[in-house]
C-alpha cells in the first residue's frame, strides 16, 4: 500500500488542512488579538496536521528533499529563514533601542522638552478620557489619539480610554459631554475637558495644561492691563500672547476700572504701550502692586501719558520726548530702528531691533534700594532725536537731542544694603520690573523677526523667576482636503488595486519565460 495513490491523496489533504489552518491562526492573531489563545490553538492544530502528513508521506518527502530540485528548494528555504531570522532579531533589538522620526511639516508628533520636563515630574495618575466617534472627518480623533500615545511614552501616570459617545451615551452625559471629539482629563483631585476646537489650535498646550490642573499645580497667570488704548492681546498682541500660553503662562486682561487691585495670583502686570490717561485710582492700584513686590513689563512709546511717566519715576526712570537714531546699528531702511546684536543685549540675544523707540534714561539720584541694569542698548553713534521727521535726514543737534549710547530697554529690582552692583539683578522676591522704550518689538508684525519675541518672552520669565525658557511650538491640526474630479478618482482606484498585482505578474511571467 505504500506509495501508492490512496496515500499520496490523503497525506497531501492533511498537508493542506495543515497549512490552511497555520494560516487562518495566524490571520486571526493579527485582527482578533482578544482571542489570540483560540489563534494559537488553530495555528498549533496547523503545525500538528504538518507533521502528521510529514511522517505518513515521509519517504516521498524524503526523495524530494535530497533530489537535485530537493537540494535546490531547501538551500532556498534556508535562505529564506535566514533572511527573515535576520529580521525578527533586528525588530527584537529595536524594541529596545529605537528611534522615532517625525516627518511631518509641523512636527505635530513631536512633544517639546517643557511637555517632557512635566510628564516626567508627573506623580499622580491621570485618565484620558476620548469621546471620539469614527467617523471624523476633520481626523481630530486620530491626531489626538496618536498625541496621547505619544504622551504616553514618557510617563506611566497617564492612561488613555477612547469611548464612543453615541455607544455609551449615559458616560457622555456623567461628563458633560455636549461635542464630539472631545477629551476629558481625570485625576483624583479634578477634571478638565479639553474641546474639539483648542484640540484643532493648540493641542499639545491644552492637554499639558489639562494634565497640569488636574495634578493640582497652578500655572503662572500673566495679565496685560487694557482700558488704555493698550496693544490688544485678541489682535496687535497676538503673537506674544499665544507664546506666553505655550509657555505655560496662564493669560488674562486686566481692567482696573472693573477690578479695583491688581490679584494676588499676578505673575506679571504687562502695560504694553498705553495712549490715554490712567485714572488716579487705577495709578495708586498699580504703584501699590509694584511697591508690594510686584513684577512688571512696561512697554511705552515716545509720547505716553504722564501718569506712566509718573509710574516710572519713583523707580528712577526718566522718559523724554523723542525718537532714538542709530546711525551705527538700525534696520534699514528705517533709520529710526535701532538694531542690537548680542553684545549690547544681557539676555545675548543676537539679533533684536525697535522700530520708533524712546530712550530709557535713568535719574541722577534714585532710591538706595533700587537697582537699575541696561539690558539693551544703542551703539556709541546714536542719539535721541526731539523733533524727528521720517520725511527728513536726522541729524544731531547737541544742544537738544541727547547723545548715546542710549538704554532702550532696563531691568530693576529692589534689593538689599550692600547687594547691588551685580550685572544682573537676580534676587529672589521684592519689586522685579523690565521697561522698554518701545512697545512695537512686540507686536504680531515684528515678533518673529530676529530675536524679537525670545527677548519678549525671556523678559517675562525674568519676571516671573522661571529658571529656564523653553517654548511649546504650537502643535496644531491642519485640514488638508484632496479635490479630485470622478476620472482622477476612477484612476487611483484602479491603479492601487489592480497596477501592483499586474506588475508582479509580469515580473513573473518574465522569469518563467527564461527559465523554461
Amino acid at each position: 500500500m505504500q506509495g501508492s495513490p490512496r496515500v499520496y491523496g490523503f497525506s497531501g489533504l492533511i498537508a493542506v488542512l495543515g497549512l490552511v489552518a497555520l494560516l487562518v491562526g495566524l490571520v486571526v492573531t493579527l485582527l482578533l488579538p482578544g482571542i489570540r489563545y483560540v489563534a494559537w490553538g488553530i495555528a498549533g492544530l496547523g503545525v500538528l496536521l504538518l507533521a502528521a502528513a510529514f511522517i505518513i508521506d515521509f519517504r516521498r518527502v524524503s526523495s524530494a528533499l535530497t533530489g537535485r530540485r530537493g537540494v535546490f528548494s531547501t538551500g532556498t528555504t534556508v535562505m529564506a529563514s535566514i533572511s527573515v531570522g535576520i529580521i525578527l532579531l533586528a525588530n527584537a533589538i529595536s524594541i529596545g533601542n529605537y528611534q522615532r522620526f517625525d516627518v511631518t511639516s509641523l512636527a505635530q508628533f513631536t512633544l517639546t522638552s517643557q511637555t517632557k520636563d512635566v510628564l516626567g515630574k508627573m506623580e499622580r495618575p491621570v485618565r484620558a478620557l476620548c469621546f471620539f466617534i469614527p467617523q471624523d472627518p476633520y481626523g481630530i480623533g486620530d491626531y489626538a489619539a496618536n498625541l496621547l500615545g505619544e504622551y504616553q511614552n514618557y510617563t506611566d501616570q497617564l492612561s488613555v480610554e477612547l469611548i464612543d459617545p453615541d455607544e455609551h451615551p449615559d458616560q457622555a452625559r456623567r461628563y458633560g459631554i455636549i461635542e464630539y471629539q472631545t477629551v476629558v482629563f481625570e485625576s483624583q483631585d479634578g477634571q478638565r475637558l479639553v474641546w474639539p476646537y483648542e484640540i484643532m489650535e493648540r493641542a499639545e498646550h491644552a492637554f499639558t495644561s489639562a494634565i497640569l490642573e488636574v495634578t493640582g499645580i497652578v500655572q503662572k497667570k500673566v495679565y496685560f492691563l487694557t482700558g488704555h488704548g493698550e496693544s490688544s492681546i485678541n489682535s496687535d498682541y497676538s503673537s506674544a500672547r499665544e507664546s506666553l500660553l505655550d509657555n505655560l503662562y496662564w493669560v488674562e486682561t486686566l481692567d482696573l476700572l472693573r477690578t479695583p487691585a491688581v490679584p494676588e495670583d499676578c505673575a506679571a502686570l504687562i502695560i504694553a504701550g498705553p495712549r490715554r490717561s490712567l485714572t488716579g485710582d487705577e495709578v495708586e492700584a498699580v504703584e501699590h502692586y509694584l511697591e508690594s513686590g510686584g513684577r512688571g513689563l512696561i512697554l511705552v512709546n515716545p509720547e505716553s501719558p504722564p501718569e506712566i511717566r509718573r509710574v516710572l519715576s519713583a523707580w528712577g526712570v526718566v522718559i523724554e520726548d523723542g525718537t532714538v537714531v542709530d546711525r551705527a546699528s538700525y534696520l534699514a531702511p528705517s533709520i529710526d530702528s535701532p538694531s542690537v546684536p548680542r553684545t549690547r543685549n544681557v539676555f545675548a540675544m543676537s539679533t533684536t531691533y525697535f522700530p520708533g523707540a524712546t530712550a530709557i534714561i535713568p535719574q541722577e539720584e534714585m532710591g538706595e534700594n533700587i537697582e537699575m541694569v541696561a539690558l539693551v542698548w544703542t551703539s556709541k553713534d546714536s542719539w535721541l532725536e526731539r523733533d524727528f521727521d521720517p520725511s527728513e535726514e536726522p541729524s544731531f543737534d547737541e544742544e537738544i537731542d541727547r547723545e548715546g549710547p542710549l538704554a532702550l530697554g532696563v531691568l530693576i529690582t529692589t534689593v538689599a544694603a550692600g547687594e547691588a552692583g551685580e550685572e544682573l539683578p537676580q534676587q529672589d522676591g521684592g519689586t522685579r520690573m523690565v521697561v522698554f522704550g518701545d512697545s512695537d518689538f512686540a507686536s504680531n508684525e515684528h515678533f518673529y523677526n530676529g530675536n524679537n519675541g525670545d527677548l519678549f518672552l525671556n523678559s517675562v520669565n525674568w519676571l516671573a523667576e522661571e529658571t529656564e525658557l523653553i517654548s511649546i511650538h504650537r502643535k496644531v491640526l491642519p485640514f488638508r482636503r484632496l479635490v479630485v474630479g470622478p476620472e482622477v478618482v476612477d484612476f487611483i482606484k484602479y491603479s492601487s488595486t489592480a497596477v501592483l498585482p499586474l506588475v508582479v505578474l509580469v515580473i513573473g511571467g518574465l522569469v518563467w519565460w527564461r527559465r523554461r
